[in-house]
């Protein structure tokens, strides 16, 4: 009897054994798709076929009988990571000629809600959705960029904006390959919407706004009292 304890016991160290023998196959050290590796002269860890290699059926009918049958022309090869991304960035003379050119189209609608949404998409993360430089990214340790209601940032020029948006600033890297031009305009558009929200001259407010304004900064006083 206590023999037979002692190898029920010894089997089921071994079964634990062959359970983190498992969990190293489960978990095996891997690049994730598209990952930068410095093992290659391009910089990528997904490698291409090796030459002559011919490839079957992919996508939507790589299931198929006619998918399996057909033969699919393989990808165009291109070169290192850091070289396209370069080849994508804007030189040095035609950004300056943007900065130079640009000028935002007539503000409508249709444009402000083109630059909210794109601006929601790329630029809120870390500036927030107010403008106001804390967003889900800065508030979890990456550093917050400015305001854009400071003074300096309502005082810039709509080129700068575009600038930054195309070639980057400090640790912003350039979207320049990620916002089309026209999109980075209804940005800046968007941008100079969020500054006249928060700084809107009291002049410039009809009389139902700021009878609405008045009523609001009453209910705030008497919140602040209590």
């Amino acid at each position: 009897m206590k023999a037979s304890r002692v190898l029920l016991v010894i089997l089921l160290l071994s079964l634990g054994g062959c359970e983190r023998t498992f969990r190293d196959m489960y978990d095996q050290p891997r690049y994730k798709p598209l990952a930068k590796s410095s093992l290659w002269p391009d910089g990528r860890s997904s490698r291409p076929p090796v030459d002559f290699t011919q490839a079957y059926s992919a996508g939507t009918f790589a299931g198929s009988s006619s998918g399996r049958i057909g033969i699919v022309t393989p990808a165009p090869t291109i070169g290192p990571l850091d070289a396209l991304r370069e080849a994508l960035r804007p030189q040095v003379g035609q950004a300056a000629a943007e900065e130079t050119a640009v000028k935002l189209p007539p503000i409508t609608t249709a444009l402000l809600a083109r630059g909210r949404q794109r601006f929601e998409i790329f630029c809120s993360p870390c500036h927030s959705v107010a403008g106001d430089g804390d967003g889900m990214v800065a508030r979890r340790g990456f550093p917050h960029p400015p305001s854009f209601h400071s003074d300096r940032l309502r005082e810039a020029s709509d080129q700068h904006f575009y600038a930054v948006i195309t070639n980057g600033y400090g640790v912003m890297h350039s979207y320049a390959t990620r916002v089309e031009p026209a999109d980075r305009l209804a940005i800046v558009a968007y941008i100079r919407a969020l500054q006249l929200s928060q700084h809107a001259p009291l002049a410039s407010l009809g009389n139902q706004d700021r009878i609405q304004l008045d009523g609001a900064s009453g209910a705030a006083s008497k919140g602040a009292a209590r």
